[in-house]
């Protein structure tokens, strides 16, 4: 079967994903447990291995059985990745048919549908849900090229469940900041009259109201902030994430007008 996509112009730098892969491990972990042998795949991991080295190794805290495929549409990044290859990471040609005998616990596709239109995103979705275990998780969305800032949805094999924001907060200004990262979903939502750029709105709102907090350091004024936010948003995680730098909202609360 030809492999289902386009190839994208496979940036990477290590530690890059190291935000969201701690989230996963952190949330998805005990899904990991529960699978009988749960398998990753990082799609689209681009022109060197760094983000699946990595991911097995940051899984593994989680679920010490946990192995890693990294797929890529290119054969020259297959054969590159290859001397990477060791017990538990393997590297395979594919793409969004997601071209594994089962069906995996995990898909991270991160910088990938960045590269596409806004109108593919749906449907390569719902082909990647559909290859999903069913306790499975798909991870889609964009970070810097450095890591400080990322934006990611988490959906089950049902769809779209959550949005996290998470952050290096020395490098903050204020949270609109992270919606240079939005993913494809919701870039082009950041306009009045969409939730996402309402919700944005009212954290900027929120982390200015929390301004006296700053002279305690970022962490403190992000959680005083976050917790006010909460009181209008329906926020799915608590202190302990908030801590890391991070919020995860629902997703029917950003969903895009007319999705």
């Amino acid at each position: 079967m030809r492999p289902i996509g386009t190839a994208t112009r496979g940036t990477t730098n290590p530690n890059r994903l190291r935000r969201m892969d701690r989230w996963i491990a952190a949330t998805h972990g005990p899904a990991l447990r529960r699978a009988g042998s749960p398998v990753a795949v990082d799609l689209g991991y681009g022109a060197a291995p760094w983000t699946a080295v990595e991911l097995l190794e940051r899984l593994r805290t989680a679920e010490p059985r946990t192995a890693v495929v990294g797929i890529e549409i290119s054969p020259e990044r297959v054969a590159a990745a290859q001397p990477y290859a060791r017990e538990g990471l393997t590297f395979r040609h594919g793409g969004f048919e997601i071209p594994l005998p089962e069906r995996p616990s995990l898909i991270r596709a991160a910088n990938v549908l960045r590269q596409y239109d806004e109108g593919e995103v749906a449907g390569v979705w719902r082909r990647l849900c559909e290859r999903l275990a069913p306790d499975g998780l798909l991870v889609e969305g964009t970070c810097d090229e450095i890591g400080r800032r990322h934006v990611w949805v988490a959906l089950g094999p049902e769809g779209p469940r959550t949005v996290t924001f998470a952050t290096r907060l020395g490098s903050l200004d204020r949270p609109s900041d992270l919606a240079e990262r939005l993913p494809k979903a919701l870039i082009h939502r950041n306009v009045p009259g969409e939730r996402v750029h309402a919700f944005l709105r009212d954290f900027d709102r929120a982390w200015a109201a929390a301004a006296p907090y700053a002279s305690l350091g970022a962490r403190q004024r992000w959680i005083t902030a976050v917790r006010a936010l909460s009181g209008d948003w329906p926020l799915t995680d608590g202190v302990r994430r908030w801590r890391q730098g991070e919020v995860t909202v629902a997703w029917e609360a950003l969903e895009p007008r007319g999705w």
